[in-house]
């Protein structure tokens, strides 16, 4: 089936097309056609490598450049305060083609280089002014910190001469004053030369290096050591790290040799104090004078660095889309072919019939742009290769594909069941998630995302709530339809609507188990609202949702079937008219079929008048096959039902062989028939256009006239090969009619599992609120808080959690019950190179 106007019925119909692009224009050609985003390019050099392509040289530098803006790009957003980067459509253009575009890009590429390196100088020099600053900073926490030591011990009273005396020498070194608490001082040393080590550790790492040391030193020394509270940052990591400052006290050069290497083992800076207080306080001023010229200096380079990064901001987006498009020319450029006869680029690929006239203008408006007077040459190739498969979609009809192609994508030019599933994935969906209340939520929210959508989609979406913004026109009709099927099963929030006069009504003074009494009035539009608190309510929904959803599975199914019908004439194979789908149909509905209408008489018939009970529809089902031809009259149907069950049970088994071997049969019929013709090797496949890489001596001389020739490999005709895929397919079917009509029961029991869980939701929540006879404050915060409760729970359960467990139903019920039926997916999709990606494909 072809069409001039865009369709979903069919995929667009493809022509493979050859281009010869003179050298001059193939930038712009390339760039315009990417424009367009209606053409995909086909790799005219399979067997080169990467590298011994001609444009890759080209294609290091552009990802050198590339690097460069992503490096841009990570310094503006670390800035802080944070800096804006001007929009793409607020930036002056880029010169991306025309006479002009290399030099523009070969400019670009030295502002680059020289941006680069003005922001790594910057960066060096801001790193080692940090790593400066740290030590200055850790100097004078050292120095402050020795300072209060020296100050604290100067008004204390030594022991570590009494520590001596009083012992026999062998007392570690200052163990006294360890136990005391006492520390030592200049007054208080007089007689030893006891020397110290001072400076900075990580705080993790202080018990650690304090074992350690009294391992190392046997418990000859003096420690202490204080918190820094403000944390170091390191200027090139941005890590913050905690750490202590620590002063060790020992007698000897090799004691206070192993102090230095255990320190700067374990990562420890070391400081040289002095030990008076005057040189102390020099040094002190010292460090706090030169950390302020840090500072100063820290801060105009900030500037200078921030004012440099401010200039980039502001054409950024401009240049990072311009060296995208370019790297995106050259890879495709890579993949065009030389013809050295015509001295031109030659370039194969696919495009959709309908847009080759744009495609010519396109070629002439390239050509017009870069200046020269030599256009390229479009030539439509004859070809047996398959196309790729193209569905022009818009923003309503693109999510409704995207569930179908999940599935897999269609086969050139079969049927699309994604027209469809337009109107059947959000019916079956409202037919498990039916509710008035709940679909006007859903119909609400996905409003309010259509009515808003440039909005959204101008400041972008969060991550998790993308999904739902994409399939918004999906989730409308979700809505539309579940209150419509709400309507049918008069369920509102889990309670009834009286729209209308009800056809029954309860007695006057019920006692008891009470019958409700009829009216002699039907209710003319959905359930009656009487049924809502009955005590045979359920029993009844059981029984109606139960066969309405084998009625819908049958009617779905033999839809299904049904659009096998435009493949086989599409194709022009007409023999799987009456050797698959003639069997097909007559075997569904010989059982099922027969099902409905069983299911719809017996709704017909008002037993309370009959003679017999009711009878099950599937014991009936059952014993036509254990039994056939015997119906017991207690739970006969109709008269005749035994005679009509067999001929439908003898139809079902007829079926079974012809589906069987008729095809295998006719299909070896006219194997020998083309054979005995003096004509082997034939393949048979007329479904399908192909297409080829051949080289191109070959080729006529008048441009637009090659004639390619077609690569598909031809198979040979082997009988057993389709005895067996015919016996697997009628297996699948005869099997699948079965399991797939009971996968419908989904139906009934999510609908009935989402009424009954409404109701849990109201009697545990707002109904509690309605039946409390506390007063009027206690009663209104209670309403209040069973309110908001029962609407979280409604949101959050019902409508979300429910429905994304609906829509997971709905959607096998398309991808196995349906397309199993009748969908080939067999294609593969197209892919045009096109410059409307290029953000997504980063991001």
């Amino acid at each position: 089936m072809s069409t001039n106007y865009p369709s979903l019925f069919r995929s667009e119909e493809m022509s493979l097309v050859q281009l010869y692009i003179p050298s001059e224009v193939a930038h712009d050609t390339i760039s315009e056609l990417a424009e367009m985003g209606n053409f995909q390019f086909k790799d005219l050099n399979p067997t080169l490598t990467t590298f011994q392509r001609s444009f890759t040289p080209r294609l290091r530098a552009l990802a050198e450049s590339s690097r460069r803006l992503r490096l841009f790009q990570t310094q503006i957003t670390s800035l802080s305060p944070p800096l804006g980067i001007t929009p793409l459509s607020a930036v002056p253009p880029f010169t991306t083609v025309g006479p002009r575009a290399q030099n523009a890009y070969d400019e670009l590429e030295g502002k680059l280089k020289e941006h680069e390196r003005r922001l790594a100088d910057m960066n060096r020099s801001w790193e080692e002014l940090g790593k400066r600053k740290s030590e200055l900073e850790e100097k004078r926490w050292v120095l402050r910190e020795t300072a209060g030591f020296f100050n604290e011990a100067e008004h204390r009273h030594t022991e570590i001469r009494t520590s001596f005396d009083d012992g026999d020498g062998t007392a570690p070194l200052l163990e006294h004053a360890a136990e005391y608490g006492t520390l030592p001082g200049e007054t208080g040393l007089s007689g030893f030369d006891l020397e110290f080590v001072s400076g900075t550790i990580e705080r993790s790492r202080m018990p650690t290096f304090e074992r350690i040391l009294w391992r190392v030193l046997r418990g000859n020394l003096y420690m202490n050591y204080s918190e820094i509270e403000e944390p170091f940052v390191d200027p090139t990591s941005g890590k913050e790290t905690h750490k202590d400052v620590f002063i060790i006290f020992a007698h000897g050069t090799d004691l206070l040799a192993k102090i230095r290497k255990v320190a700067e083992s374990m990562g420890g800076t070391l400081y040289n104090i002095d030990s008076s207080q005057d040189k102390r306080s020099d040094a002190l001023r010292e460090v706090t004078a030169r950390l302020e010229d840090v500072d100063t200096v820290l801060y105009n380079m900030g500037q200078t660095r921030r004012v440099e990064l401010s200039k980039i901001a502001e054409v950024l987006e401009a240049w990072t889309d311009a060296v995208r498009r370019e790297e995106e020319i050259f890879k495709t450029l890579n993949l065009l072919s030389y013809d050295q006869g015509r001295k031109t680029l030659v370039a194969e690929g696919w495009c959709p019939t309908r847009d080759i006239t744009a495609i010519q203008l396109g070629l002439r408006r390239a050509m017009d742009t870069a200046g020269t007077s030599v256009p390229a040459i479009l030539s439509e190739l004859r070809t047996h290769q398959t196309p790729p498969t193209f569905h022009r979609t818009n923003k309503f009809t693109e999510g409704f594909q995207t569930l179908i192609d999940s599935y897999g994508i269609a086969t050139y030019q079969e049927v699309n069941p994604g027209l469809y599933a337009v109107i059947t994935f959000p019916f079956l969906f409202a037919v498990m998630f039916g509710d008035i209340g709940h679909g006007i939520l859903m119909f609400m929210t996905a409003a309010a995302m259509i009515f808003w959508e440039k909005q959204i989609a101008k400041n972008g979406v969060n991550e998790n709530l993308e999904t739902f913004f994409f399939g918004r026109y999906l989730i409308v009709l979700m809505g539309t339809f579940s209150i419509y099927t709400g309507c049918m099963y008069n369920d509102i929030f889990s309670k009834t609507l009286h729209l209308f006069q009800s056809g029954w009504e309860w007695p006057a003074d019920p006692t008891g188990l009470v019958e409700a009494q009829s009216t002699g009035h039907i209710y003319p539009f959905g359930m009656d609202p009487l049924w809502h608190g009955a005590d045979n309510a359920l029993i009844f929904n059981n029984s109606y949702k139960m066969k309405m959803s084998i009625i819908l599975g049958v009617i779905h199914m033999t839809f299904a079937i049904c659009l096998q019908v435009p493949n086989h004439f599409h194709f022009k194979k007409y023999m799987n008219i009456y050797a698959e789908f003639i069997p097909q149909i007559i075997f569904f509905h010989s059982i099922f079929g027969y099902l409905v209408v069983c299911i719809i008489y017996k709704w017909s018939i008002d037993w309370t008048q009959s003679s017999t009970s009711p009878p099950g529809l599937l014991n009936m089902l059952i014993y036509m096959f254990l039994s056939p031809g015997t119906v017991d009259p207690s739970v006969q149907l109709y008269s005749g039902q035994a005679f009509v069950q067999t001929v439908l049970l003898l139809m079902a088994m007829i079926c079974v062989p012809w589906m069987l071997a008729l095809k295998p049969y006719l299909l070896w019929k006219e194997h020998n028939k083309i054979k005995a013709q003096g004509y082997q090797g034939l393949t048979g496949h007329e479904n399908g256009r192909a297409s080829t890489s051949e080289p191109l001596e070959d080729e006529e001389e008048e441009v637009g006239m090659a004639v390619a020739e077609s690569t598909d490999d031809e198979h040979p005709f082997e009988m057993s090969d389709i005895i067996v895929h015919q016996v697997i397919h009628t297996i699948e079917f005869c099997l699948g009619c079965i399991s797939n009509t009971a996968s419908y029961l989904r139906l009934w029991a999510l609908s009935l599992a989402h009424a009954q869980l409404s109701e849990v939701l109201w009697s545990m929540t707002l109904d509690l609120a309605f039946q409390s006879k506390a007063g009027i404050i206690t009663r209104g915060l209670f309403l209040f808080v069973t309110f908001a409760m029962w609407f979280g729970g409604t949101v959050g359960i019902l409508c979300v959690m429910e429905g994304l467990s609906a829509f997971l139903h709905a959607l096998r019920l398309h991808w196995v019950e349906a397309n199993g039926k009748h969908y080939m997916a067999g294609g593969y999709p197209f892919l045009p190179l096109s410059f409307a990606n290029l953000g997504r494909e980063e991001e």
